[in-house]
């Protein structure tokens, strides 16, 4: 979760509000808040220059609303943190990045004296919590990629002649090749939607420990905190794992992991299909789920601070266009309260 996006070097001279435009006029409180929670980033990045706390006291001390502004955007951060918190504990990528973060070269005097002046000053310390990736750049598993959607986005690809690939939102592939032909993609993460219409070869989609192979059909391929789920829309996939290998009919799937594969389950494939169509549908999900599934549509973060809540069972569709509106109803549905703060992020509690 993450507040407005900053420059990764110098902040530019508009974020110190010194610029000829703000001599001519006050900025309004929505430019105020931008610029303070672009500071509120900038003091948790983990790289202050000596630059920034010069243009961050000069900043801070321009008027009283600067200050309160500032102190505004660090008493909504300060409600964001155990939720953080919780994302980071739920994550395990993010939290090696954090430690890692938090393992990095020691800070100079500078920085040093000057983090002491600004915790003192603006209340900045324990904002660390701030580093984990939150999707801002591929996951190292993720580099390589020929082909990466971002939040919120889908894309169709011909990868031959007859095959074509749709990626969901949040999703990486690479292809796999032999005698300069494409035979097959590699998830790297994500979902991807494989419709074949003929091959001579099977058809190679590759997942973590396993691979699922068709000649002719659909398929769906997920692959979600280091498991695989493999869905046979149409036709047949053949699943191939070192524990065994599972055989795939129209409506059924089947989930891996690097240890074993799972039964296989029979499945409503319009559900499991849904989003190529721009829905979300759900049939008695546990609330946590619902919200888990928004958060990787939709820019920013869904939390839901209630975890007595997480279990209730939801059914329903929703427009992937209009998830706000769906959070919205969810909230209504369980009586919660919502609150939103800068950046995308929604508190339901």
């Amino acid at each position: 979760m993450s507040p407005p996006a900053v420059h990764h070097g110098r902040l530019p001279p508009e974020s110190d509000g010194m610029t000829a435009r703000d001599d001519l006029r006050p900025p309004t409180p929505d430019e105020l808040q931008r610029q303070a929670w672009t500071w509120l980033r900038r003091l948790s990045s983990g790289d202050v220059t000596s630059w920034d706390a010069d243009a961050f006291k000069r900043w801070l001390r321009t008027s009283p609303a600067h200050h309160a502004a500032f102190s505004d955007a660090k008493r909504e951060w300060a409600a964001v943190r155990p939720a953080a918190g919780a994302v980071l504990h739920s994550n395990p990528e993010a939290s090696r990045e954090h430690i890692r973060a938090l393992q990095g070269p020691k800070p100079t005097v500078g920085r040093r004296a000057f983090l002491g002046a600004a915790v003192s000053a603006a209340g900045v310390a324990g904002i660390a919590i701030f580093h984990p990736p939150a999707g801002l750049w591929p996951a190292p598993s993720e580099w390589g990629a020929d082909f990466r959607t971002a939040t919120g986005e889908q894309r169709a690809i011909q990868v031959a002649s007859t095959v074509s690939v749709t990626l969901n939102t949040e999703t990486s592939i690479r292809r796999e090749t032999s005698g300069g032909a494409t035979v097959g993609i590699r998830l790297l993460s994500g979902e991807a939607a494989v419709d074949v219409t003929a091959s001579r070869n099977p058809f190679v989609v590759v997942s973590g420990a396993g691979r699922s192979l068709a000649s002719v059909g659909r398929l769906e391929v997920r692959r979600m905190d280091g498991s695989t789920c493999v869905t046979c829309i149409d036709g047949a996939v053949s699943v191939e794992h070192p524990s065994g290998r599972v055989a795939l009919r129209a409506g059924e799937q089947t989930v891996y992991d690097d240890a074993s594969v799972g039964r296989v389950r029979r499945v409503a494939v319009a559900d499991v299909s849904a989003w190529r169509q721009g829905m979300l549908v759900f049939r008695q999900t546990p609330l946590n789920q619902v919200i888990e599934e928004i958060n990787r549509y939709r820019r920013g973060r869904v939390v839901l601070m209630n975890a007595a809540m997480g279990h209730q069972p939801v059914s329903g569709s929703f427009e992937i266009p209009l998830l706000d509106m769906a959070v919205a109803q969810l909230q209504r549905t369980f009586d919660l309260n919502a609150r939103t703060l800068p950046g995308g992020l929604i508190l339901l509690s």
